[in-house]
């Protein structure tokens, strides 16, 4: 059931969103060819834990890193590793931060170097994807509007939403109801879901450069895109408020 936070707790939330900006700033400029992604989740790391905060991510449901660092055909869920990047490779980090009970969540996707101009279109389109989904994220609306403002940019522009992956709710766990789709189904529409004031959203569209499909590696976490096409994932915490949508992981 989806809980309302009250102004309250949700300045709580911004104290654990800039956290999670800071760690964004911090693998932004880290992220750049000959690096490993290992060392990109040290850092953050020790990072979170400075600024008084847990990693969010580091033993969810065993999960064994700080940061999801997700390379080219990598969808979510990619585990740092001994890997360097290399020019021309994207990479989409994904962190979340536990600041006394409330969390934030929030994913960029990077460019290592110099890309390609299929690349760099591609995650240009991921982050106005966002802006669009963030933009319909308004008090009186509805939770549909959010995925269809999502799918309707990126198949526009040729682009797969991936489907078997969703933003969701967010506030004293990780993961809350509701789920939020980047995309518009008969289950949703049926369920679809009045957003009120105080709802707090991790929206996180994730494009593919081809089709929608995803499979997962035998690690069982990494998803990756079953046609090995690129993709980029990019994510902020949003409230719900009566002046419009808040974005609470934002510097």
């Amino acid at each position: 059931m989806p809980t309302r936070k009250s102004p309250e707790q949700i300045e709580r939330m911004r104290e654990a969103g800039r956290i999670v900006a800071e760690c964004h700033e911090l693998m932004r400029d880290m992220a750049r060819p000959g690096v490993r992604t290992r060392d990109i989740d040290r850092e953050v790391e020790r990072l979170i834990r400075r600024r008084g905060g847990e990693p969010a991510f580091l033993g969810y449901r065993g999960y064994p890193a700080s940061i999801c660092a997700s390379v080219n055909d990598e969808v979510v869920h990619g585990i740092p590793n001994r890997r360097r990047l290399e020019e021309g490779d994207i990479l989409s980090v994904d962190v979340g931060v536990n600041l006394g009970g409330w969390y934030g969540d929030a994913a960029n996707t990077l460019p290592i170097g110099s890309v390609s101009a299929e690349a760099q279109a591609l995650i240009e389109a991921a982050y106005e994807a966002l802006r669009r989904g963030i933009e319909a994220a308004r008090a009186g609306g509805r939770l549909s509007d959010i995925g269809r403002a999502v799918q309707s940019y990126a198949e526009g522009r040729g682009y797969g939403v991936v489907r078997q992956y969703v933003g969701h709710g967010i506030g004293r766990a990780m993961h809350e109801d509701p789920q939020v789709p980047n995309f518009v189904s008969p289950e949703l529409l049926r369920n679809d879901l009045v957003l009120e004031p105080g709802l707090v959203l991790a929206i996180e569209p994730m494009l593919n450069q081809g089709t929608h499909e995803t499979r997962v590696r035998r690690n069982g976490w990494t998803v990756v895109t079953r046609d090995g096409k690129l993709s980029a994932h990019v994510e902020h915490t949003v409230a719900i408020t009566e002046q419009g949508p808040r974005i609470l992981t934002l510097p």
